[in-house]
């Protein structure tokens, strides 16, 4: 039997990577890139300070892993992982990825 071999995709040099946020490790920080939840509760995310260009760090989670703990504007959100989901970030790291 003959097997197809698909090459995996390569990142482009130079391009930030986009991460959901509920992919931050403790500690890490990003910059918040687009809010994908609509209505109420989008809304209620921008009002919270999660709006694209601001900065966020990961500070924790409760002890089953849900919600997710946030700073952003000078205050800790808890947020479930499902609606940290909906919100995509470019991370900061040295390397500029």
């Amino acid at each position: 039997m003959n097997f197809i071999s698909h090459p995996k995709p390569r990142r482009r040099h130079g391009r930030p990577r986009h991460h959901l946020l509920s992919e931050l490790a403790i500690g890490e920080e990003a910059i918040v890139e687009t809010v994908e939840l609509h209505g109420p509760a989008g809304r209620r995310l921008m009002e919270l300070g999660f709006l694209p260009g601001n900065r966020v760090t990961a500070s924790g989670r409760a002890p089953g892993g849900d919600p997710l703990i946030f700073g952003v504007d000078g205050a800790l959100v808890a947020l479930r992982r499902e609606t940290a989901a909906c919100l995509t970030v470019r991370r900061e790291t040295p390397g500029g990825d």
